[in-house]
């Protein structure tokens, strides 16, 4: 599975790059968001991999917080590049005439850095928050990863002061993003419904639905996580809720944005095999 995910991503990187036609906003976005999920799932799977082979289920201080750190990096790059998918496609849209001018090379190029900065400005957040913990040395984190929930929750002293850094953080971090996205698809279907030919309805419609599936998939499960945290505190909910989004929510990606989206799966032929045809 997990060679799959990272096969799989980097054969769309490799077909968005080599593949004029894909060179658009859209695409830039899908492969850094396979970057990302390829940093995603790589920061846990292996050390799983290396813990069922060795029978050890330990992890060293230093190991723990640069884990959670790299997750935190990439899970955030994830929900950011979500958004500004969402948002080149109400722009698309929405705006269709102005769309060159508004997705232009320089923001392009500049959003992916600076999601970048902000998805390290938050695992270093948390790194800050679970360094003042004093208790936080031996002992044992109700998951198979460093996962920021459970480790924050490790607290005794400082319950509410972590509870308080999680929900601000999350408000920051998932909430708005979230609210971005959501605003995104209700301007996209409000233009989409006044259109009057039910097959131009159905193109728009099934053209959004793998970003849209992507991202329910995505949201669905992570926030299963915090809320499983906050409110039942059972470490087996949450083991699963964090399977789900770390493991099988990459793989999902890549299958629903391979086999759902028409102009990559013909960029993936044209990659596997040269000499075919490129119209769409």
């Amino acid at each position: 599975m997990y060679l799959i995910t990272v096969l799989g991503n980097l054969l769309i990187i490799l077909a968005v790059t080599s593949d004029p036609l894909l060179h658009t906003p859209m695409y830039f976005c899908l492969s850094n968001l396979s970057l990302a999920d390829i940093g995603f799932t790589s920061t846990t799977v292996p050390k799983i991999l290396v813990d069922i082979h060795t029978h050890s289920r330990a992890i060293s201080y230093v190991g723990c917080l640069t884990q959670m750190s790299i997750f935190l990096i990439f899970c955030c790059m994830d929900v950011l590049l979500l958004s500004v998918m969402a948002y080149d496609r109400f722009v698309a849209i929405c705006h269709p005439l102005n769309y060159p001018l508004i997705m232009n090379r320089l923001l392009c190029v500049s959003l992916h850095p600076l999601s970048f900065v902000a998805s390290t400005l938050e695992g270093q957040l948390h790194v800050w928050m679970v360094l003042q913990m004093t208790d936080f040395k031996q002992l044992e984190i109700p998951s198979f990863f460093c996962d920021p929930s459970q480790v924050l929750d490790l607290s005794c002293e400082h319950t509410f002061t972590s509870n308080l850094f999680k929900y601000i953080i999350g408000t920051i971090y998932h909430f708005l993003p979230v609210l971005g996205i959501l605003f995104s698809y209700f301007k996209i279907i409000s233009s989409v419904l006044t259109v009057s030919s039910s097959s131009g309805k159905y193109k728009a419609f099934s053209t959004r639905g793998s970003h849209l599936s992507v991202v329910g998939l995505f949201f669905g499960t992570a926030f299963g996580v915090y809320f499983e945290s906050a409110v039942s505190h059972s470490p087996k909910g949450s083991a699963v809720f964090s399977a789900m989004y770390t493991v099988v929510t990459p793989l999902l990606n890549l299958f629903i944005y391979s086999q759902r989206n028409r102009d990559l799966k013909s960029a993936l032929r044209r990659l596997y095999k040269p000499g075919a045809d490129t119209s769409r």
